[in-house]
């Protein structure tokens, strides 16, 4: 998740006394909340008592008098970073401590009192599933007050993730973020003022051999179909004309089990589809729809004579990658998103083992380049898992102690209606060779190093392999 401190704000105090500095926290761009000086400070105090001192990341020390302009900027770098450590280690960021900060500072800066409402969650077929739940629960509460509301077992819960999305004015999906357990589901939807924001239940791995678990279920069966159904309306899911002949027919005998198993067979099946963006990849400024799923990240792109080409880069041929923001100048240049107001440019920027010994660098421009970093995380994390011999159960943390809210009336999921015949307009992909020999590759250089080393995610599933293997 990427935590930044963008910008800060001179606010009296409570009392009408001397002014004090808060600093805004933004997650992926978003205003979370605003902290004092002194909140993070007594968070950081906290966490020294729990783990110890050679644990945590360096914190910006107190300063006996009133900081400069420079001053408050240089300490705004430094929490900045502390907070991007703190969250980035697997240790200090899944900690209680360091959530429940977050949860409390989200509710207070938006100023939403603590009482029951309703909320709206989605499935990825649009019905709506509407759950009695509390302004101050977390996102592991609500998923499990919708898994309740749906009949979906306990065991199963740990598939399927809440995900904020922007409901654009096709109907279709456009993904902000899965929603974290730092964060409190209704004050993250609702703070954001606009209807065009919903939060959407979808199952949450990537590998598809895992939906033998969930389809042993019944409610986890519909839940894979109607998502399924869904994607391949939308495009997401590549089929031909014979293939959706096949799906229509299966979907008439409500053979749902057959129905899934002829998607999984198909490309793109349970891939993540983000909006057109532009990539250096294979040229500077091409423009791309991008992909995520199968370990691996899709990158369409419509090639001279309008014909669509894909290229596809695997997870564990990827060294390492990164996101960084920026804010453009008027006058073509860019700043760091600390330093003057606008746009904020996000880009998504990895390593890449084409060939043997030969590393190169492909940056993908796009608001939703922290979305397609998670993505990428969250499958290396899977594959880590299987590597090890472990097992998607173990991976799944789940509260100790924590209830389940159980609805007298529990709420079924529909059959989506049958598919619809293939758009006409929609062409068929030519799937480049696995080098991508088609176009011309561009060395690159790396991008540029203005961020530091701490915000490279390394990829601990990269894999050396030959020419042989590409």
């Amino acid at each position: 998740m990427h935590f930044s401190i963008p910008e800060t704000e001179s606010r009296n105090g409570d009392s009408g006394g001397s002014a004090y500095v808060a600093y805004n926290i933004h997650v992926n761009g978003v205003l979370h909340c605003r902290v004092r000086y002194s909140q993070l400070l007594g968070l950081h105090e906290q966490l020294r008592k729990e783990y110890g001192a050679n644990v945590l990341p360096a914190f910006p020390p107190k300063k006996l008098f009133s900081l400069t302009p420079a001053e408050v900027e240089q300490r705004r770098e430094q929490l900045e970073k502390y907070m991007q450590a703190v969250r980035q280690d697997p240790l200090l960021g899944s900690s209680e401590t360091f959530n429940s900060f977050l949860r409390r500072a989200q509710q207070e800066t938006q100023q939403v009192p603590t009482e029951e409402v309703s909320l709206e969650v989605l499935l990825s077929n649009g019905q709506k599933v509407l759950v009695n739940v509390l302004t101050s629960d977390q996102t592991e509460d609500v998923l499990e007050a919708v898994a309740a509301k749906l009949d979906l077992p306990d065991d199963l819960i740990g598939y399927f993730s809440l995900f904020l999305v922007r409901e654009k004015e096709d109907g279709a999906f456009s993904f902000v973020r899965k929603l974290q357990e730092f964060e409190l589901p209704y004050v993250s939807v609702t703070s954001l003022r606009s209807q065009e924001y919903k939060i959407v239940l979808r199952k949450s791995y990537w590998d598809s051999a895992y939906d033998d678990d969930v389809m042993e279920n019944r409610v986890g069966l519909n839940l894979l179909y109607a998502q399924t159904v869904s994607d391949i309306e939308r495009g997401w899911i590549l089929v031909t004309k014979e293939q959706h002949r096949q799906l229509k027919s299966l979907q008439e005998k409500v053979s749902k089990k057959e129905f899934l198993r002829l998607a999984q067979t198909l490309r793109h099946y349970g891939y993540l589809r983000f909006d057109a963006c532009v990539a250096d990849f294979p040229e500077k400024d091409c423009p791309v729809v991008v992909s995520a799923g199968n370990s691996e990240l899709s990158l369409q792109l419509r090639l001279p004579g309008q014909q669509l080409r894909e290229g596809s880069f695997r997870v564990t041929r990827m060294r390492c990658w990164r996101v960084t923001s920026s804010v453009p100048l008027p006058n073509g240049g860019t700043s760091s998103p600390g330093r003057g107001r606008g746009e904020v440019r996000l880009e998504l920027a990895f390593e890449y083992l084409m060939s043997k010994d030969r590393l190169q660098w492909v940056t993908i421009t796009s608001p939703q380049a922290i979305m397609m970093s998670i993505c990428l995380q969250s499958m290396v994390d899977e594959l880590m898992v299987k590597k090890s011999g472990g097992s998607i159960r173990k991976m799944l943390r789940r509260r100790v102690g924590g209830t389940l809210r159980r609805s007298d009336s529990q709420q079924a999921v529909k059959s989506p209606p049958l598919l619809e015949s293939p758009d006409a307009s929609r062409e068929s992909m030519v799937k480049l060779s696995s080098k991508l020999s088609a176009v011309s590759l561009r060395g690159i250089g790396s991008p540029s190093t203005d961020a530091s080393a701490s915000d490279v995610h390394g990829n601990f599933a990269f894999e050396g392999i030959g020419d042989e293997d590409l």
